[in-house]
Formats: structure tokens, sequence, C-alpha cells
């Protein structure tokens, strides 16, 4: 934990008490002493400091001052055919890392039903892994998350919309003709959509729905990685690549 986040709703007249897990943070592992300071972030705010004013049996006290903005977020959507649970925990807490801005959990063939009924997508979860995410990268936004439980409604009624934003726009997939390269990027800063499938792949039907809304598709090689490897890998070449042309 690199960065202790506080919700807002915490904070009266510029002090929060801390329980749980924080608190234990605080005192175990930071080794925090009343009078002492810690790094401090408000969700979806800013960035600071806590000074810590009263240290009690699962309670720290702490008054808190912020300025410093967040890290600007990487101009990357992420589609997303939903894993099984204990993968989407690695994932969610991946993607809050690497700084992706929106997240699309959808539908797809190769998607196990069970998927949409685990409680891990219930808010208050969903929530709680991102911010692990946002932890450990020194970060403070949330990002934007949806679930879309169809396949053909979301490419039909909803992904037009969403490519507004996303000039550039590439559908990962073990079968893909091309390689990620510079040429994929034509402006290093491009907002860029990925769309990334089940570990056997996008169905075909799929693949050619994405094509037809202008996705190009894209093979890591001949391996086929595990989702809660892939995603990673790929934001991360995303990444360099844009450094790269930068």
């Amino acid at each position: 934990m690199n960065l202790i986040l506080i919700d807002p709703r915490e904070i009266k007249d510029g002090s929060a008490s801390l329980t749980g897990r924080r608190a234990k943070h605080i005192r175990k592992t930071l080794r925090g002493k009343e009078g002492g300071t810690i790094r401090v972030g408000i969700v979806n705010g800013l960035i600071g400091s806590g000074l810590i004013r009263r240290i009690e049996p699962g309670m720290v006290n702490l008054d808190i001052k912020t300025a410093k903005p967040p890290p600007a977020k990487t101009p990357t959507g992420l589609i997303l055919a939903l894993p099984r649970p204990i993968m989407l925990k690695r994932v969610l807490a991946q993607t809050a890392s690497l700084g992706i801005e929106r997240i699309f959990l959808i539908n797809a063939g190769r998607v196990e039903k069970s998927f949409f009924k685990a409680s891990l997508l219930s808010e208050e979860k969903l929530r709680e892994y991102l911010l692990l995410g946002l932890e450990q990268a020194v970060d403070t936004v949330l990002p934007k998350i949806s679930i879309h439980r169809r396949f053909r409604p979301f490419i039909e009624d909803n992904l037009a919309e969403i490519s507004r934003d996303y000039p550039v726009r590439l559908a990962a997939h073990p079968g893909g003709a091309i390689k990620l390269s510079p040429a994929l990027l034509p402006e290093p800063a491009s907002p860029t959509l990925v769309a990334i499938g089940p570990e056997g792949g996008w169905l075909d039907f799929e693949i050619d729905r994405f094509t037809e809304r202008g996705f190009g598709c894209f093979s890591l090689g001949p391996r086929i990685l595990r989702v809660d490897t892939a995603v990673p890998a790929i934001l991360a070449q995303l990444q360099l690549l844009r450094t790269l042309a930068g």
C-alpha cells in the first residue's frame, strides 16, 4: 500500500478516523507514530499528507491536507470479456494500477454464464479491487466501469458511441494477422480502445463484429495467454509504443 486512500465522506472538519486494514497498515507496516505524517489521497481527488493526531487500538486519527493532483490517466479504454472471478480480482487491480480510464466488462461466446452471477460484480466489490490498484500506483481516480451482459446489444447499441472517444481501436486475438507496432498508433497520445477476449479467444462471429466497427485484429504471438497475463502484457506494450513514438 503506497498510498492511504480516504473516501471524502470519511473526512469531517479536515480530519478522518481510519479503522481496519488501513489503520493496521499505518501502525504495523508504516510504523506510524503520533505527530508523524503519511502520504494520503482522497478518492477521486487530490494527494497530500496526513498528520497522525492519535493512535488507539484499531484506530488512527489523521489531519488531512491535500494539494497535489493524481497522475494523468492513460488514454486507454478496455473492453474485456468477463473472466472468472478469481482472475477478475487481479485484472481490476492491474488495470487501475496502469491508469486505465474506462473498463467495459462484456459477455462473449466463451464466457460462462455463471460468471455474471458472481458477488464480485457488485459495485462495492468492484470498487474494493480497483482501490487496491490505485493504492499501489499512488493514484486516486477510479476507472469508470460498466457491465454488459449481452454481446450483440453492446456491439450494436453501445460501441458506436464509445468508439467516438477512441480514434484507435484494437482487438486482441490469438489468430490476429498483425502484431502490435508503432504503425498501430499514428499519434502517440491517441486514445485507444482495446478489446481482450476469453482465454480461448473471440469467436469468429465476434471478431467480425469488431472489425466491422474499425477494430484492427492483432496477436501477441503463438502463445495463448491467461487473461490475467494478457491484460497487463497488452496494456504495457501499448504504453511502451506510446513512449517510443513520443
